[in-house]
């Protein structure tokens, strides 16, 4: 199923990167909030490669980094640019960090002491688990290197920066096969503007992101905070 693109994001595509980066993601502010969104428009998903009309997390940030281009989108969801379900950066942890470190650089420990997060990636096991789907992939170790919640005091950035929230959650693989690290994504912004496709608010939201903190800490399986620099 195809949908229709709004009219609107051609502002977004029209910006110089001067206020691409003043407004990172404005234009999307209000777009409703749809779990996986994006697919490979064949069978297993068949969601289109490229959307503006709904969002989660990980394709809000996707979306505003390739500034509204598929082509670029294509770059920052796939291994080598190439669509496909078993190619798609999948985990944030291992795929999308490392396919993308060109565009994007971890920089928590610039800004806080940090702490690492050692997760194991069972791709192989989430295939099968949660689509049934036969890969020969061995696990991948990822040490994410964040910034625990109680080093967290009145951070300030220079610049929209990608922030990731750690998790450290044992339960979750027996649900879905693997080992998670990475709970939810967004832009962090120098005003101190948390602006994310929200779950809980059903749409891309401006949030205080020191309350936002103050919520999620009081999950005891949440960790802290990673800050990805964006390169260009």
């Amino acid at each position: 199923m195809r949908h229709v693109l709004l009219p609107v994001i051609l502002i977004l595509f029209g910006c110089t990167h001067h206020n691409f980066d003043e407004h990172i993601g404005a234009d999307f502010l209000g777009v409703r909030y749809v779990a996986s969104p994006l697919g490979e428009e064949i069978a297993p998903d068949t969601d289109p490669l490229i959307r503006y009309d709904a969002f989660d997390c990980m394709t809000f940030v996707e979306t505003v980094l390739a500034n509204g281009d598929v082509n670029q989108l294509n770059k920052i969801r796939y291994k080598n640019g190439e669509p496909g379900f078993i190619n798609r950066n999948h985990f944030i942890e291992t795929d999308w960090l490392e396919n993308n470190s060109a565009l994007v650089e971890n920089v928590s420990n610039q800004y806080a002491k940090t702490s690492v997060r050692k997760v194991i990636i069972d791709k192989k096991n989430w295939f099968k688990t949660v689509h049934n789907i036969d890969v020969d992939v061995a696990p991948q170790v990822a040490n994410l290197e964040y910034i625990p919640y109680a080093n967290l005091r009145n951070i300030t950035v220079s610049k929209p920066m990608i922030v990731l929230f750690i998790i450290d959650n044992a339960k979750i693989r027996n649900k879905i096969g693997t080992d998670l690290a990475v709970r939810h994504m967004g832009f962090l912004l120098p005003n101190g503007t948390l602006r994310h496709a929200s779950r809980k608010s059903g749409k891309v939201v401006d949030e205080d992101f020191s309350k936002y903190v103050k919520q999620i800490m009081e999950n005891q399986n949440n960790l802290g905070i990673m800050l990805v620099e964006i390169k260009k």
